[in-house]
């Protein structure tokens, strides 16, 4: 936003009508409202209709893929009794219901996905603007300090309620029934509105903007983590209830709908707005609830570089990153151990190859699984790239640019730790993967390098969204938020074009369609290096932009 727009919003903010029409700490929230949705004028439209689109057309290719009851009863029933499938996706809980078996993979991952971008977007308009400082111009007027906040969470709140209103459309449309689509529909609606009260909550924890963010996907990640717990493990179903996530699933829309859940995630919602406001009326502008703590004076003698700096920006956040990694690479390999003698009938072969995978079914099970851990790992990738606005918006560049450093080398500092960082983080799938599932099947060496080799390959899929938030950075930099949108496209394209029957065309946008299908496939150089050259194209394009652009 411009100092020009933010000096409009101030002096409406500040206008006698509008002080009399709002009070108190809530004065000028109609005019930071009108400002957040034309900020997200093109973002928000563009992304509930393709998450209604998504919905539409998987419930339409659906009924071409199991025309039968028969059909759905045997898919339905092989998928629950896969416990892989079950803690990624979720149960069916009518199995010869057509919107259970067609759903299956949008009612926990849709709602995942619908989580992402709401917590980006209230974090976008709530700590960035202050850690920007355009909140502290638009202050200036008589602006009440809880008007951002309240105008974020209503807009937010208000675009989850029409997502999941236009999503249900579009499954009625689909040919599914109207009341399971209602409730499908209230389940992303309910993801959306709990992650905005919990990314508001982290808005006033941190001071960054970054830490916010990694904040609130910690916790979806956590959320989605207990919901699998409760989904595979007896004796533990009440876990689910401690999730989000689960609450959303808990609906069960094609299922039972059972639509007095909702009431939790909405308590939920109440709770963690109260929270944040209380929290927001209770600090200063700019601070958090938790400060920052100052580093040890001997390690101001070791920042004798942009790569040391850079490092030491971005360390605490890499290493937890690694440890989670491991810790899923773990699991990852253990769970598919079991895969092959879990079922073995026709049809759960058919669920599974359907759901991504190749030939083998085990391999199908592990190319799928390794799928998302390519997507998760570009969110690392673009965060850690975006580390580079973060210091420009915060005027921490300008300094450094005065020294010796140049344009390039403090660049470059930040993209080494995004580059290598997100290589780190596959390697570590792969070894751990590679171990645990060696070390079940008896075969610890042959099973680490195809591991690590299915976890490599992925790679230039990650670094090319990274490269695109590097050129935007360079080039468009007020639009750097554009690399979340084309990671959340790509996870939509890559891992529901088919089920959605989307032409290639359409699919090979995503980066993770180009991706060889290992383990179980046949290794494919010429789209990896084409990758990873379009990647490289757009590292150097950004760093170029940068390099002849204005700072700020």
């Amino acid at each position: 936003m411009t100092t020009l727009t933010a000096n409009k919003v101030a002096r409406r903010a500040s206008t006698p009508k509008a002080s009399a029409r709002d009070g108190g700490s809530l004065t000028g929230t109609g005019a930071m409202i009108r400002l957040a949705l034309r900020r997200d004028r093109l973002l928000l439209p563009v992304w509930i209709l393709v998450f209604t689109v998504l919905a539409a057309s998987s419930a339409a290719a659906t009924a071409g893929l199991y025309p039968t009851r028969a059909a759905r009863v045997a898919a339905a029933a092989a998928a629950n009794a896969t416990p892989a499938l079950v803690a990624m996706y979720g149960k069916i809980y009518d199995l010869a219901n057509l919107g259970g078996i067609g759903m299956l993979k949008l009612t926990v991952l849709g709602a995942v996905l619908v989580a992402v971008l709401t917590a980006i977007l209230t974090v976008r308009h709530t700590r960035a603007e202050e850690e920007s400082g355009r909140l502290e111009l638009m202050r200036a007027g008589v602006l009440g300090r809880s008007a951002p906040l309240a105008a974020t969470l209503i807009v937010m709140m208000g675009a989850s309620v029409v997502l999941g209103g236009l999503s249900a459309l579009g499954l009625i449309a689909g040919g599914l029934g109207m009341t399971s689509s209602l409730a499908f529909g209230l389940a992303w609606a309910c993801a959306g509105v709990c992650f905005t009260g919990v990314a508001a909550v982290m808005a006033q924890i941190t001071e960054n903007a970054r830490t916010a963010t990694g904040l609130a996907m910690a916790v979806l990640g956590v959320s989605f983590f207990l919901r699998a717990i409760g989904d595979t493990t007896d004796g533990w179903a009440y876990v689910s209830w401690l999730s989000p996530i689960g609450w959303s699933q808990q609906i069960r829309p094609f299922g039972g709908d059972r639509w007095w859940v909702a009431i939790i995630p909405i308590l939920f919602t109440v709770v963690a707005v109260s929270v944040a406001l209380a929290l927001n009326r209770h600090r200063d502008l700019g601070a958090g609830l938790v400060r920052p703590r100052p580093g040890p004076d001997r390690g101001a003698a070791r920042l004798r570089s942009p790569r040391a700096l850079a490092w030491r920006l971005q360390r605490g956040q890499l290493f937890a990153w690694m440890a989670a990694f491991a810790l899923l690479g773990l699991v990852l390999g253990s769970m598919s151990a079991g895969v092959g003698s879990l079922i073995d009938t026709p049809a759960a072969k058919v669920m599974i190859t359907q759901l991504g995978g190749v030939n083998e079914l085990t391999s199908a099970f592990l190319g799928a699984e390794l799928g998302f851990v390519g997507i998760f790992v570009s969110v690392y990738g673009i965060q850690a790239a975006l580390r580079m606005r973060t210091e420009e918006t915060a005027f921490r560049v300008e300094p450094l640019l005065g020294t010796s450093v140049t344009r390039i080398g403090w660049c470059l500092s930040h993209l080494l730790i995004a580059l290598t960082g997100s290589a780190t983080l596959m390697l570590i799938v792969g070894v751990t993967a590679g171990l645990s599932r060696g070390a079940a099947v008896g075969d610890v060496g042959g099973t680490l390098a195809t591991m690590l080799g299915a976890s490599l390959v992925r790679l230039p899929a990650v670094w090319l969204l990274t490269g695109l938030a590097v050129a935007l950075f360079g080039l468009l930099p007020r639009l750097v938020l554009a690399a979340w949108a084309a990671l959340v496209a790509s996870a939509i394209l890559g891992e529901f074009g088919s089920m959605m029957g989307l032409p290639d065309w359409v699919r090979d946008v995503s980066p993770f369609s180009h991706v060889p299908n290992l383990p179980g496939g046949t290794m494919e150089w010429t789209p990896t290096i084409i990758l990873t050259v379009v990647a490289a194209a757009l590292v150097l394009v950004g760093v170029a932009g940068f390099r002849r652009r204005d700072i700020g």
